[in-house]
């Protein structure tokens, strides 16, 4: 990237709304932002799984709470919960989830998306 870029969420690069869940990604070269929001009652493994074709998510987050509550649970068993000003590195290897009845809104600096969704950016 050779020259400043702004953008915003209020127009974001794309949508996409799985099920219980809205993912707004805004691009920048070969680096993405996402701001999700997930409904109570979203969970990974029962709303995501069946897209991503594995049995936990392969991906690893950097993520930023801003409201609500998110649980990962490790395929070996640990148990992380964030909450609203939080910041986690989460590995590959994981079930997520909402806690509580509010959404969780939350920004993901790294692994909501995979690079090749990104491709011909």
């Amino acid at each position: 990237m050779s020259t400043s870029q702004v953008k915003s969420f209020n127009a974001p690069d794309e949508t996409r709304t799985p099920p219980k869940a809205k993912m707004e990604i805004v691009n920048f070269g070969d680096m993405s932002i996402v701001r999700m929001i997930c409904d109570p009652g979203w969970r990974w493994s029962e709303h995501i799984r069946p897209i991503a074709g594995t049995e936990s998510c392969q991906g690893a987050h950097f993520t930023y709470v801003i409201s609500g509550h998110f649980r990962t649970v490790m395929d070996d068993g640990t148990v992380d919960e964030i909450g609203p000003g939080d910041i986690a590195i989460t590995p590959p290897g994981h079930d997520a989830m909402v806690v509580g009845d509010e959404p969780c809104v939350l920004f993901d600096f790294q692994g909501a998306i995979r690079k090749s969704d990104q491709a011909g950016e």
